[in-house]
Parts: C-alpha cells; sequence; structure tokens
C-alpha cells in the first residue's frame, strides 16, 4: 500500500481515523450542488472570502444581557455589509493573523472599504494600549 497524497484537517491528536473521514466527506460535499439549502450559503465562509466569519444574531433582540449591535437592526444593507467586514477582519486578525495577512496583501479595497479597514486596525490598537496600561497599572 502506498500513500500518495495526505490531508491535514488541523493540528490536534483524534481517536481515530473516523472523524476526520466525517470531517473531509463534509467539506467536499458542501460542494456539491443541492447540498447547502442554496448556492449562496457557501459564498461568505471563511474559506470563500478569506476571513472567518462574522457573528450570527438571530432573535431576541437582547438574550442574557447581550444585544445585537445596531447596524443589523436599522435595516441599512450598506451598514450591515461594513458591520460584516469589520468583525470578520477583527475576528481574523485576533484569531488567525497569518489570514488577515494573507487577505489583505495585495488587496485593492474602495476608498470606503479601507475606511472600515483602518477603523479596525484603530479598534485593535486601542484595545491593545487598554490592556498594556491596564498591565502597568497592577502591582
Amino acid at each position: 500500500l502506498c500513500i500518495d497524497e495526505e490531508i491535514s484537517i488541523g493540528d490536534y491528536v483524534l481517536t481515530g481515523g473516523e472523524t476526520a473521514a466525517l470531517v473531509v466527506i463534509d467539506a467536499v460535499s458542501r460542494l456539491l450542488p443541492g447540498v447547502l439549502g442554496s448556492e449562496e450559503s457557501a459564498e461568505d465562509e471563511s474559506f470563500t472570502t478569506g476571513l472567518l466569519e462574522y457573528p450570527q444574531y438571530t432573535r431576541p433582540r437582547e438574550f442574557e444581557g447581550l444585544t445585537v449591535p445596531e447596524p443589523l437592526l436599522n435595516g441599512n444593507h450598506a451598514h450591515i455589509v461594513d458591520w460584516q467586514l469589520s468583525e470578520s477582519l477583527y475576528i481574523t486578525l485576533r484569531r488567525r493573523p497569518e489570514m488577515a495577512k494573507a487577505y489583505l496583501d495585495g488587496r485593492k479595497f474602495t476608498r470606503h472599504q479601507q475606511k472600515v479597514v483602518d477603523a479596525v486596525f484603530d479598534r485593535i490598537r486601542e484595545e491593545d494600549e487598554a490592556a498594556k496600561a491596564q498591565t502597568e497599572e497592577q502591582p
């Protein structure tokens, strides 16, 4: 028996190959027409856009002290798209910086999109500075 191809599903150890096989089957079958409810379902996913997916919300507007972000409630589709880009980029920069770098390298943004991207970097910078200041205050 000769292995001529290897597929990695991540850096972790499983108890057997069955779970890994299920992951591969699921990932591949999603690409087949009719497997997902609609063709658009796969268009916004992490490995299609190059960014991790933005948070998903549903009703009610508030649950256990958590609220749906205002841009998602106001009905302005342009604001919703901006929020989705902003959150996807933020999450990707925080969790998978190498993925964010690959997404940003060489990408051409409209002036408006660039403002959204710049705001994400400002948000991260402010959070990091606040965390550093808080750490320095502690004895």
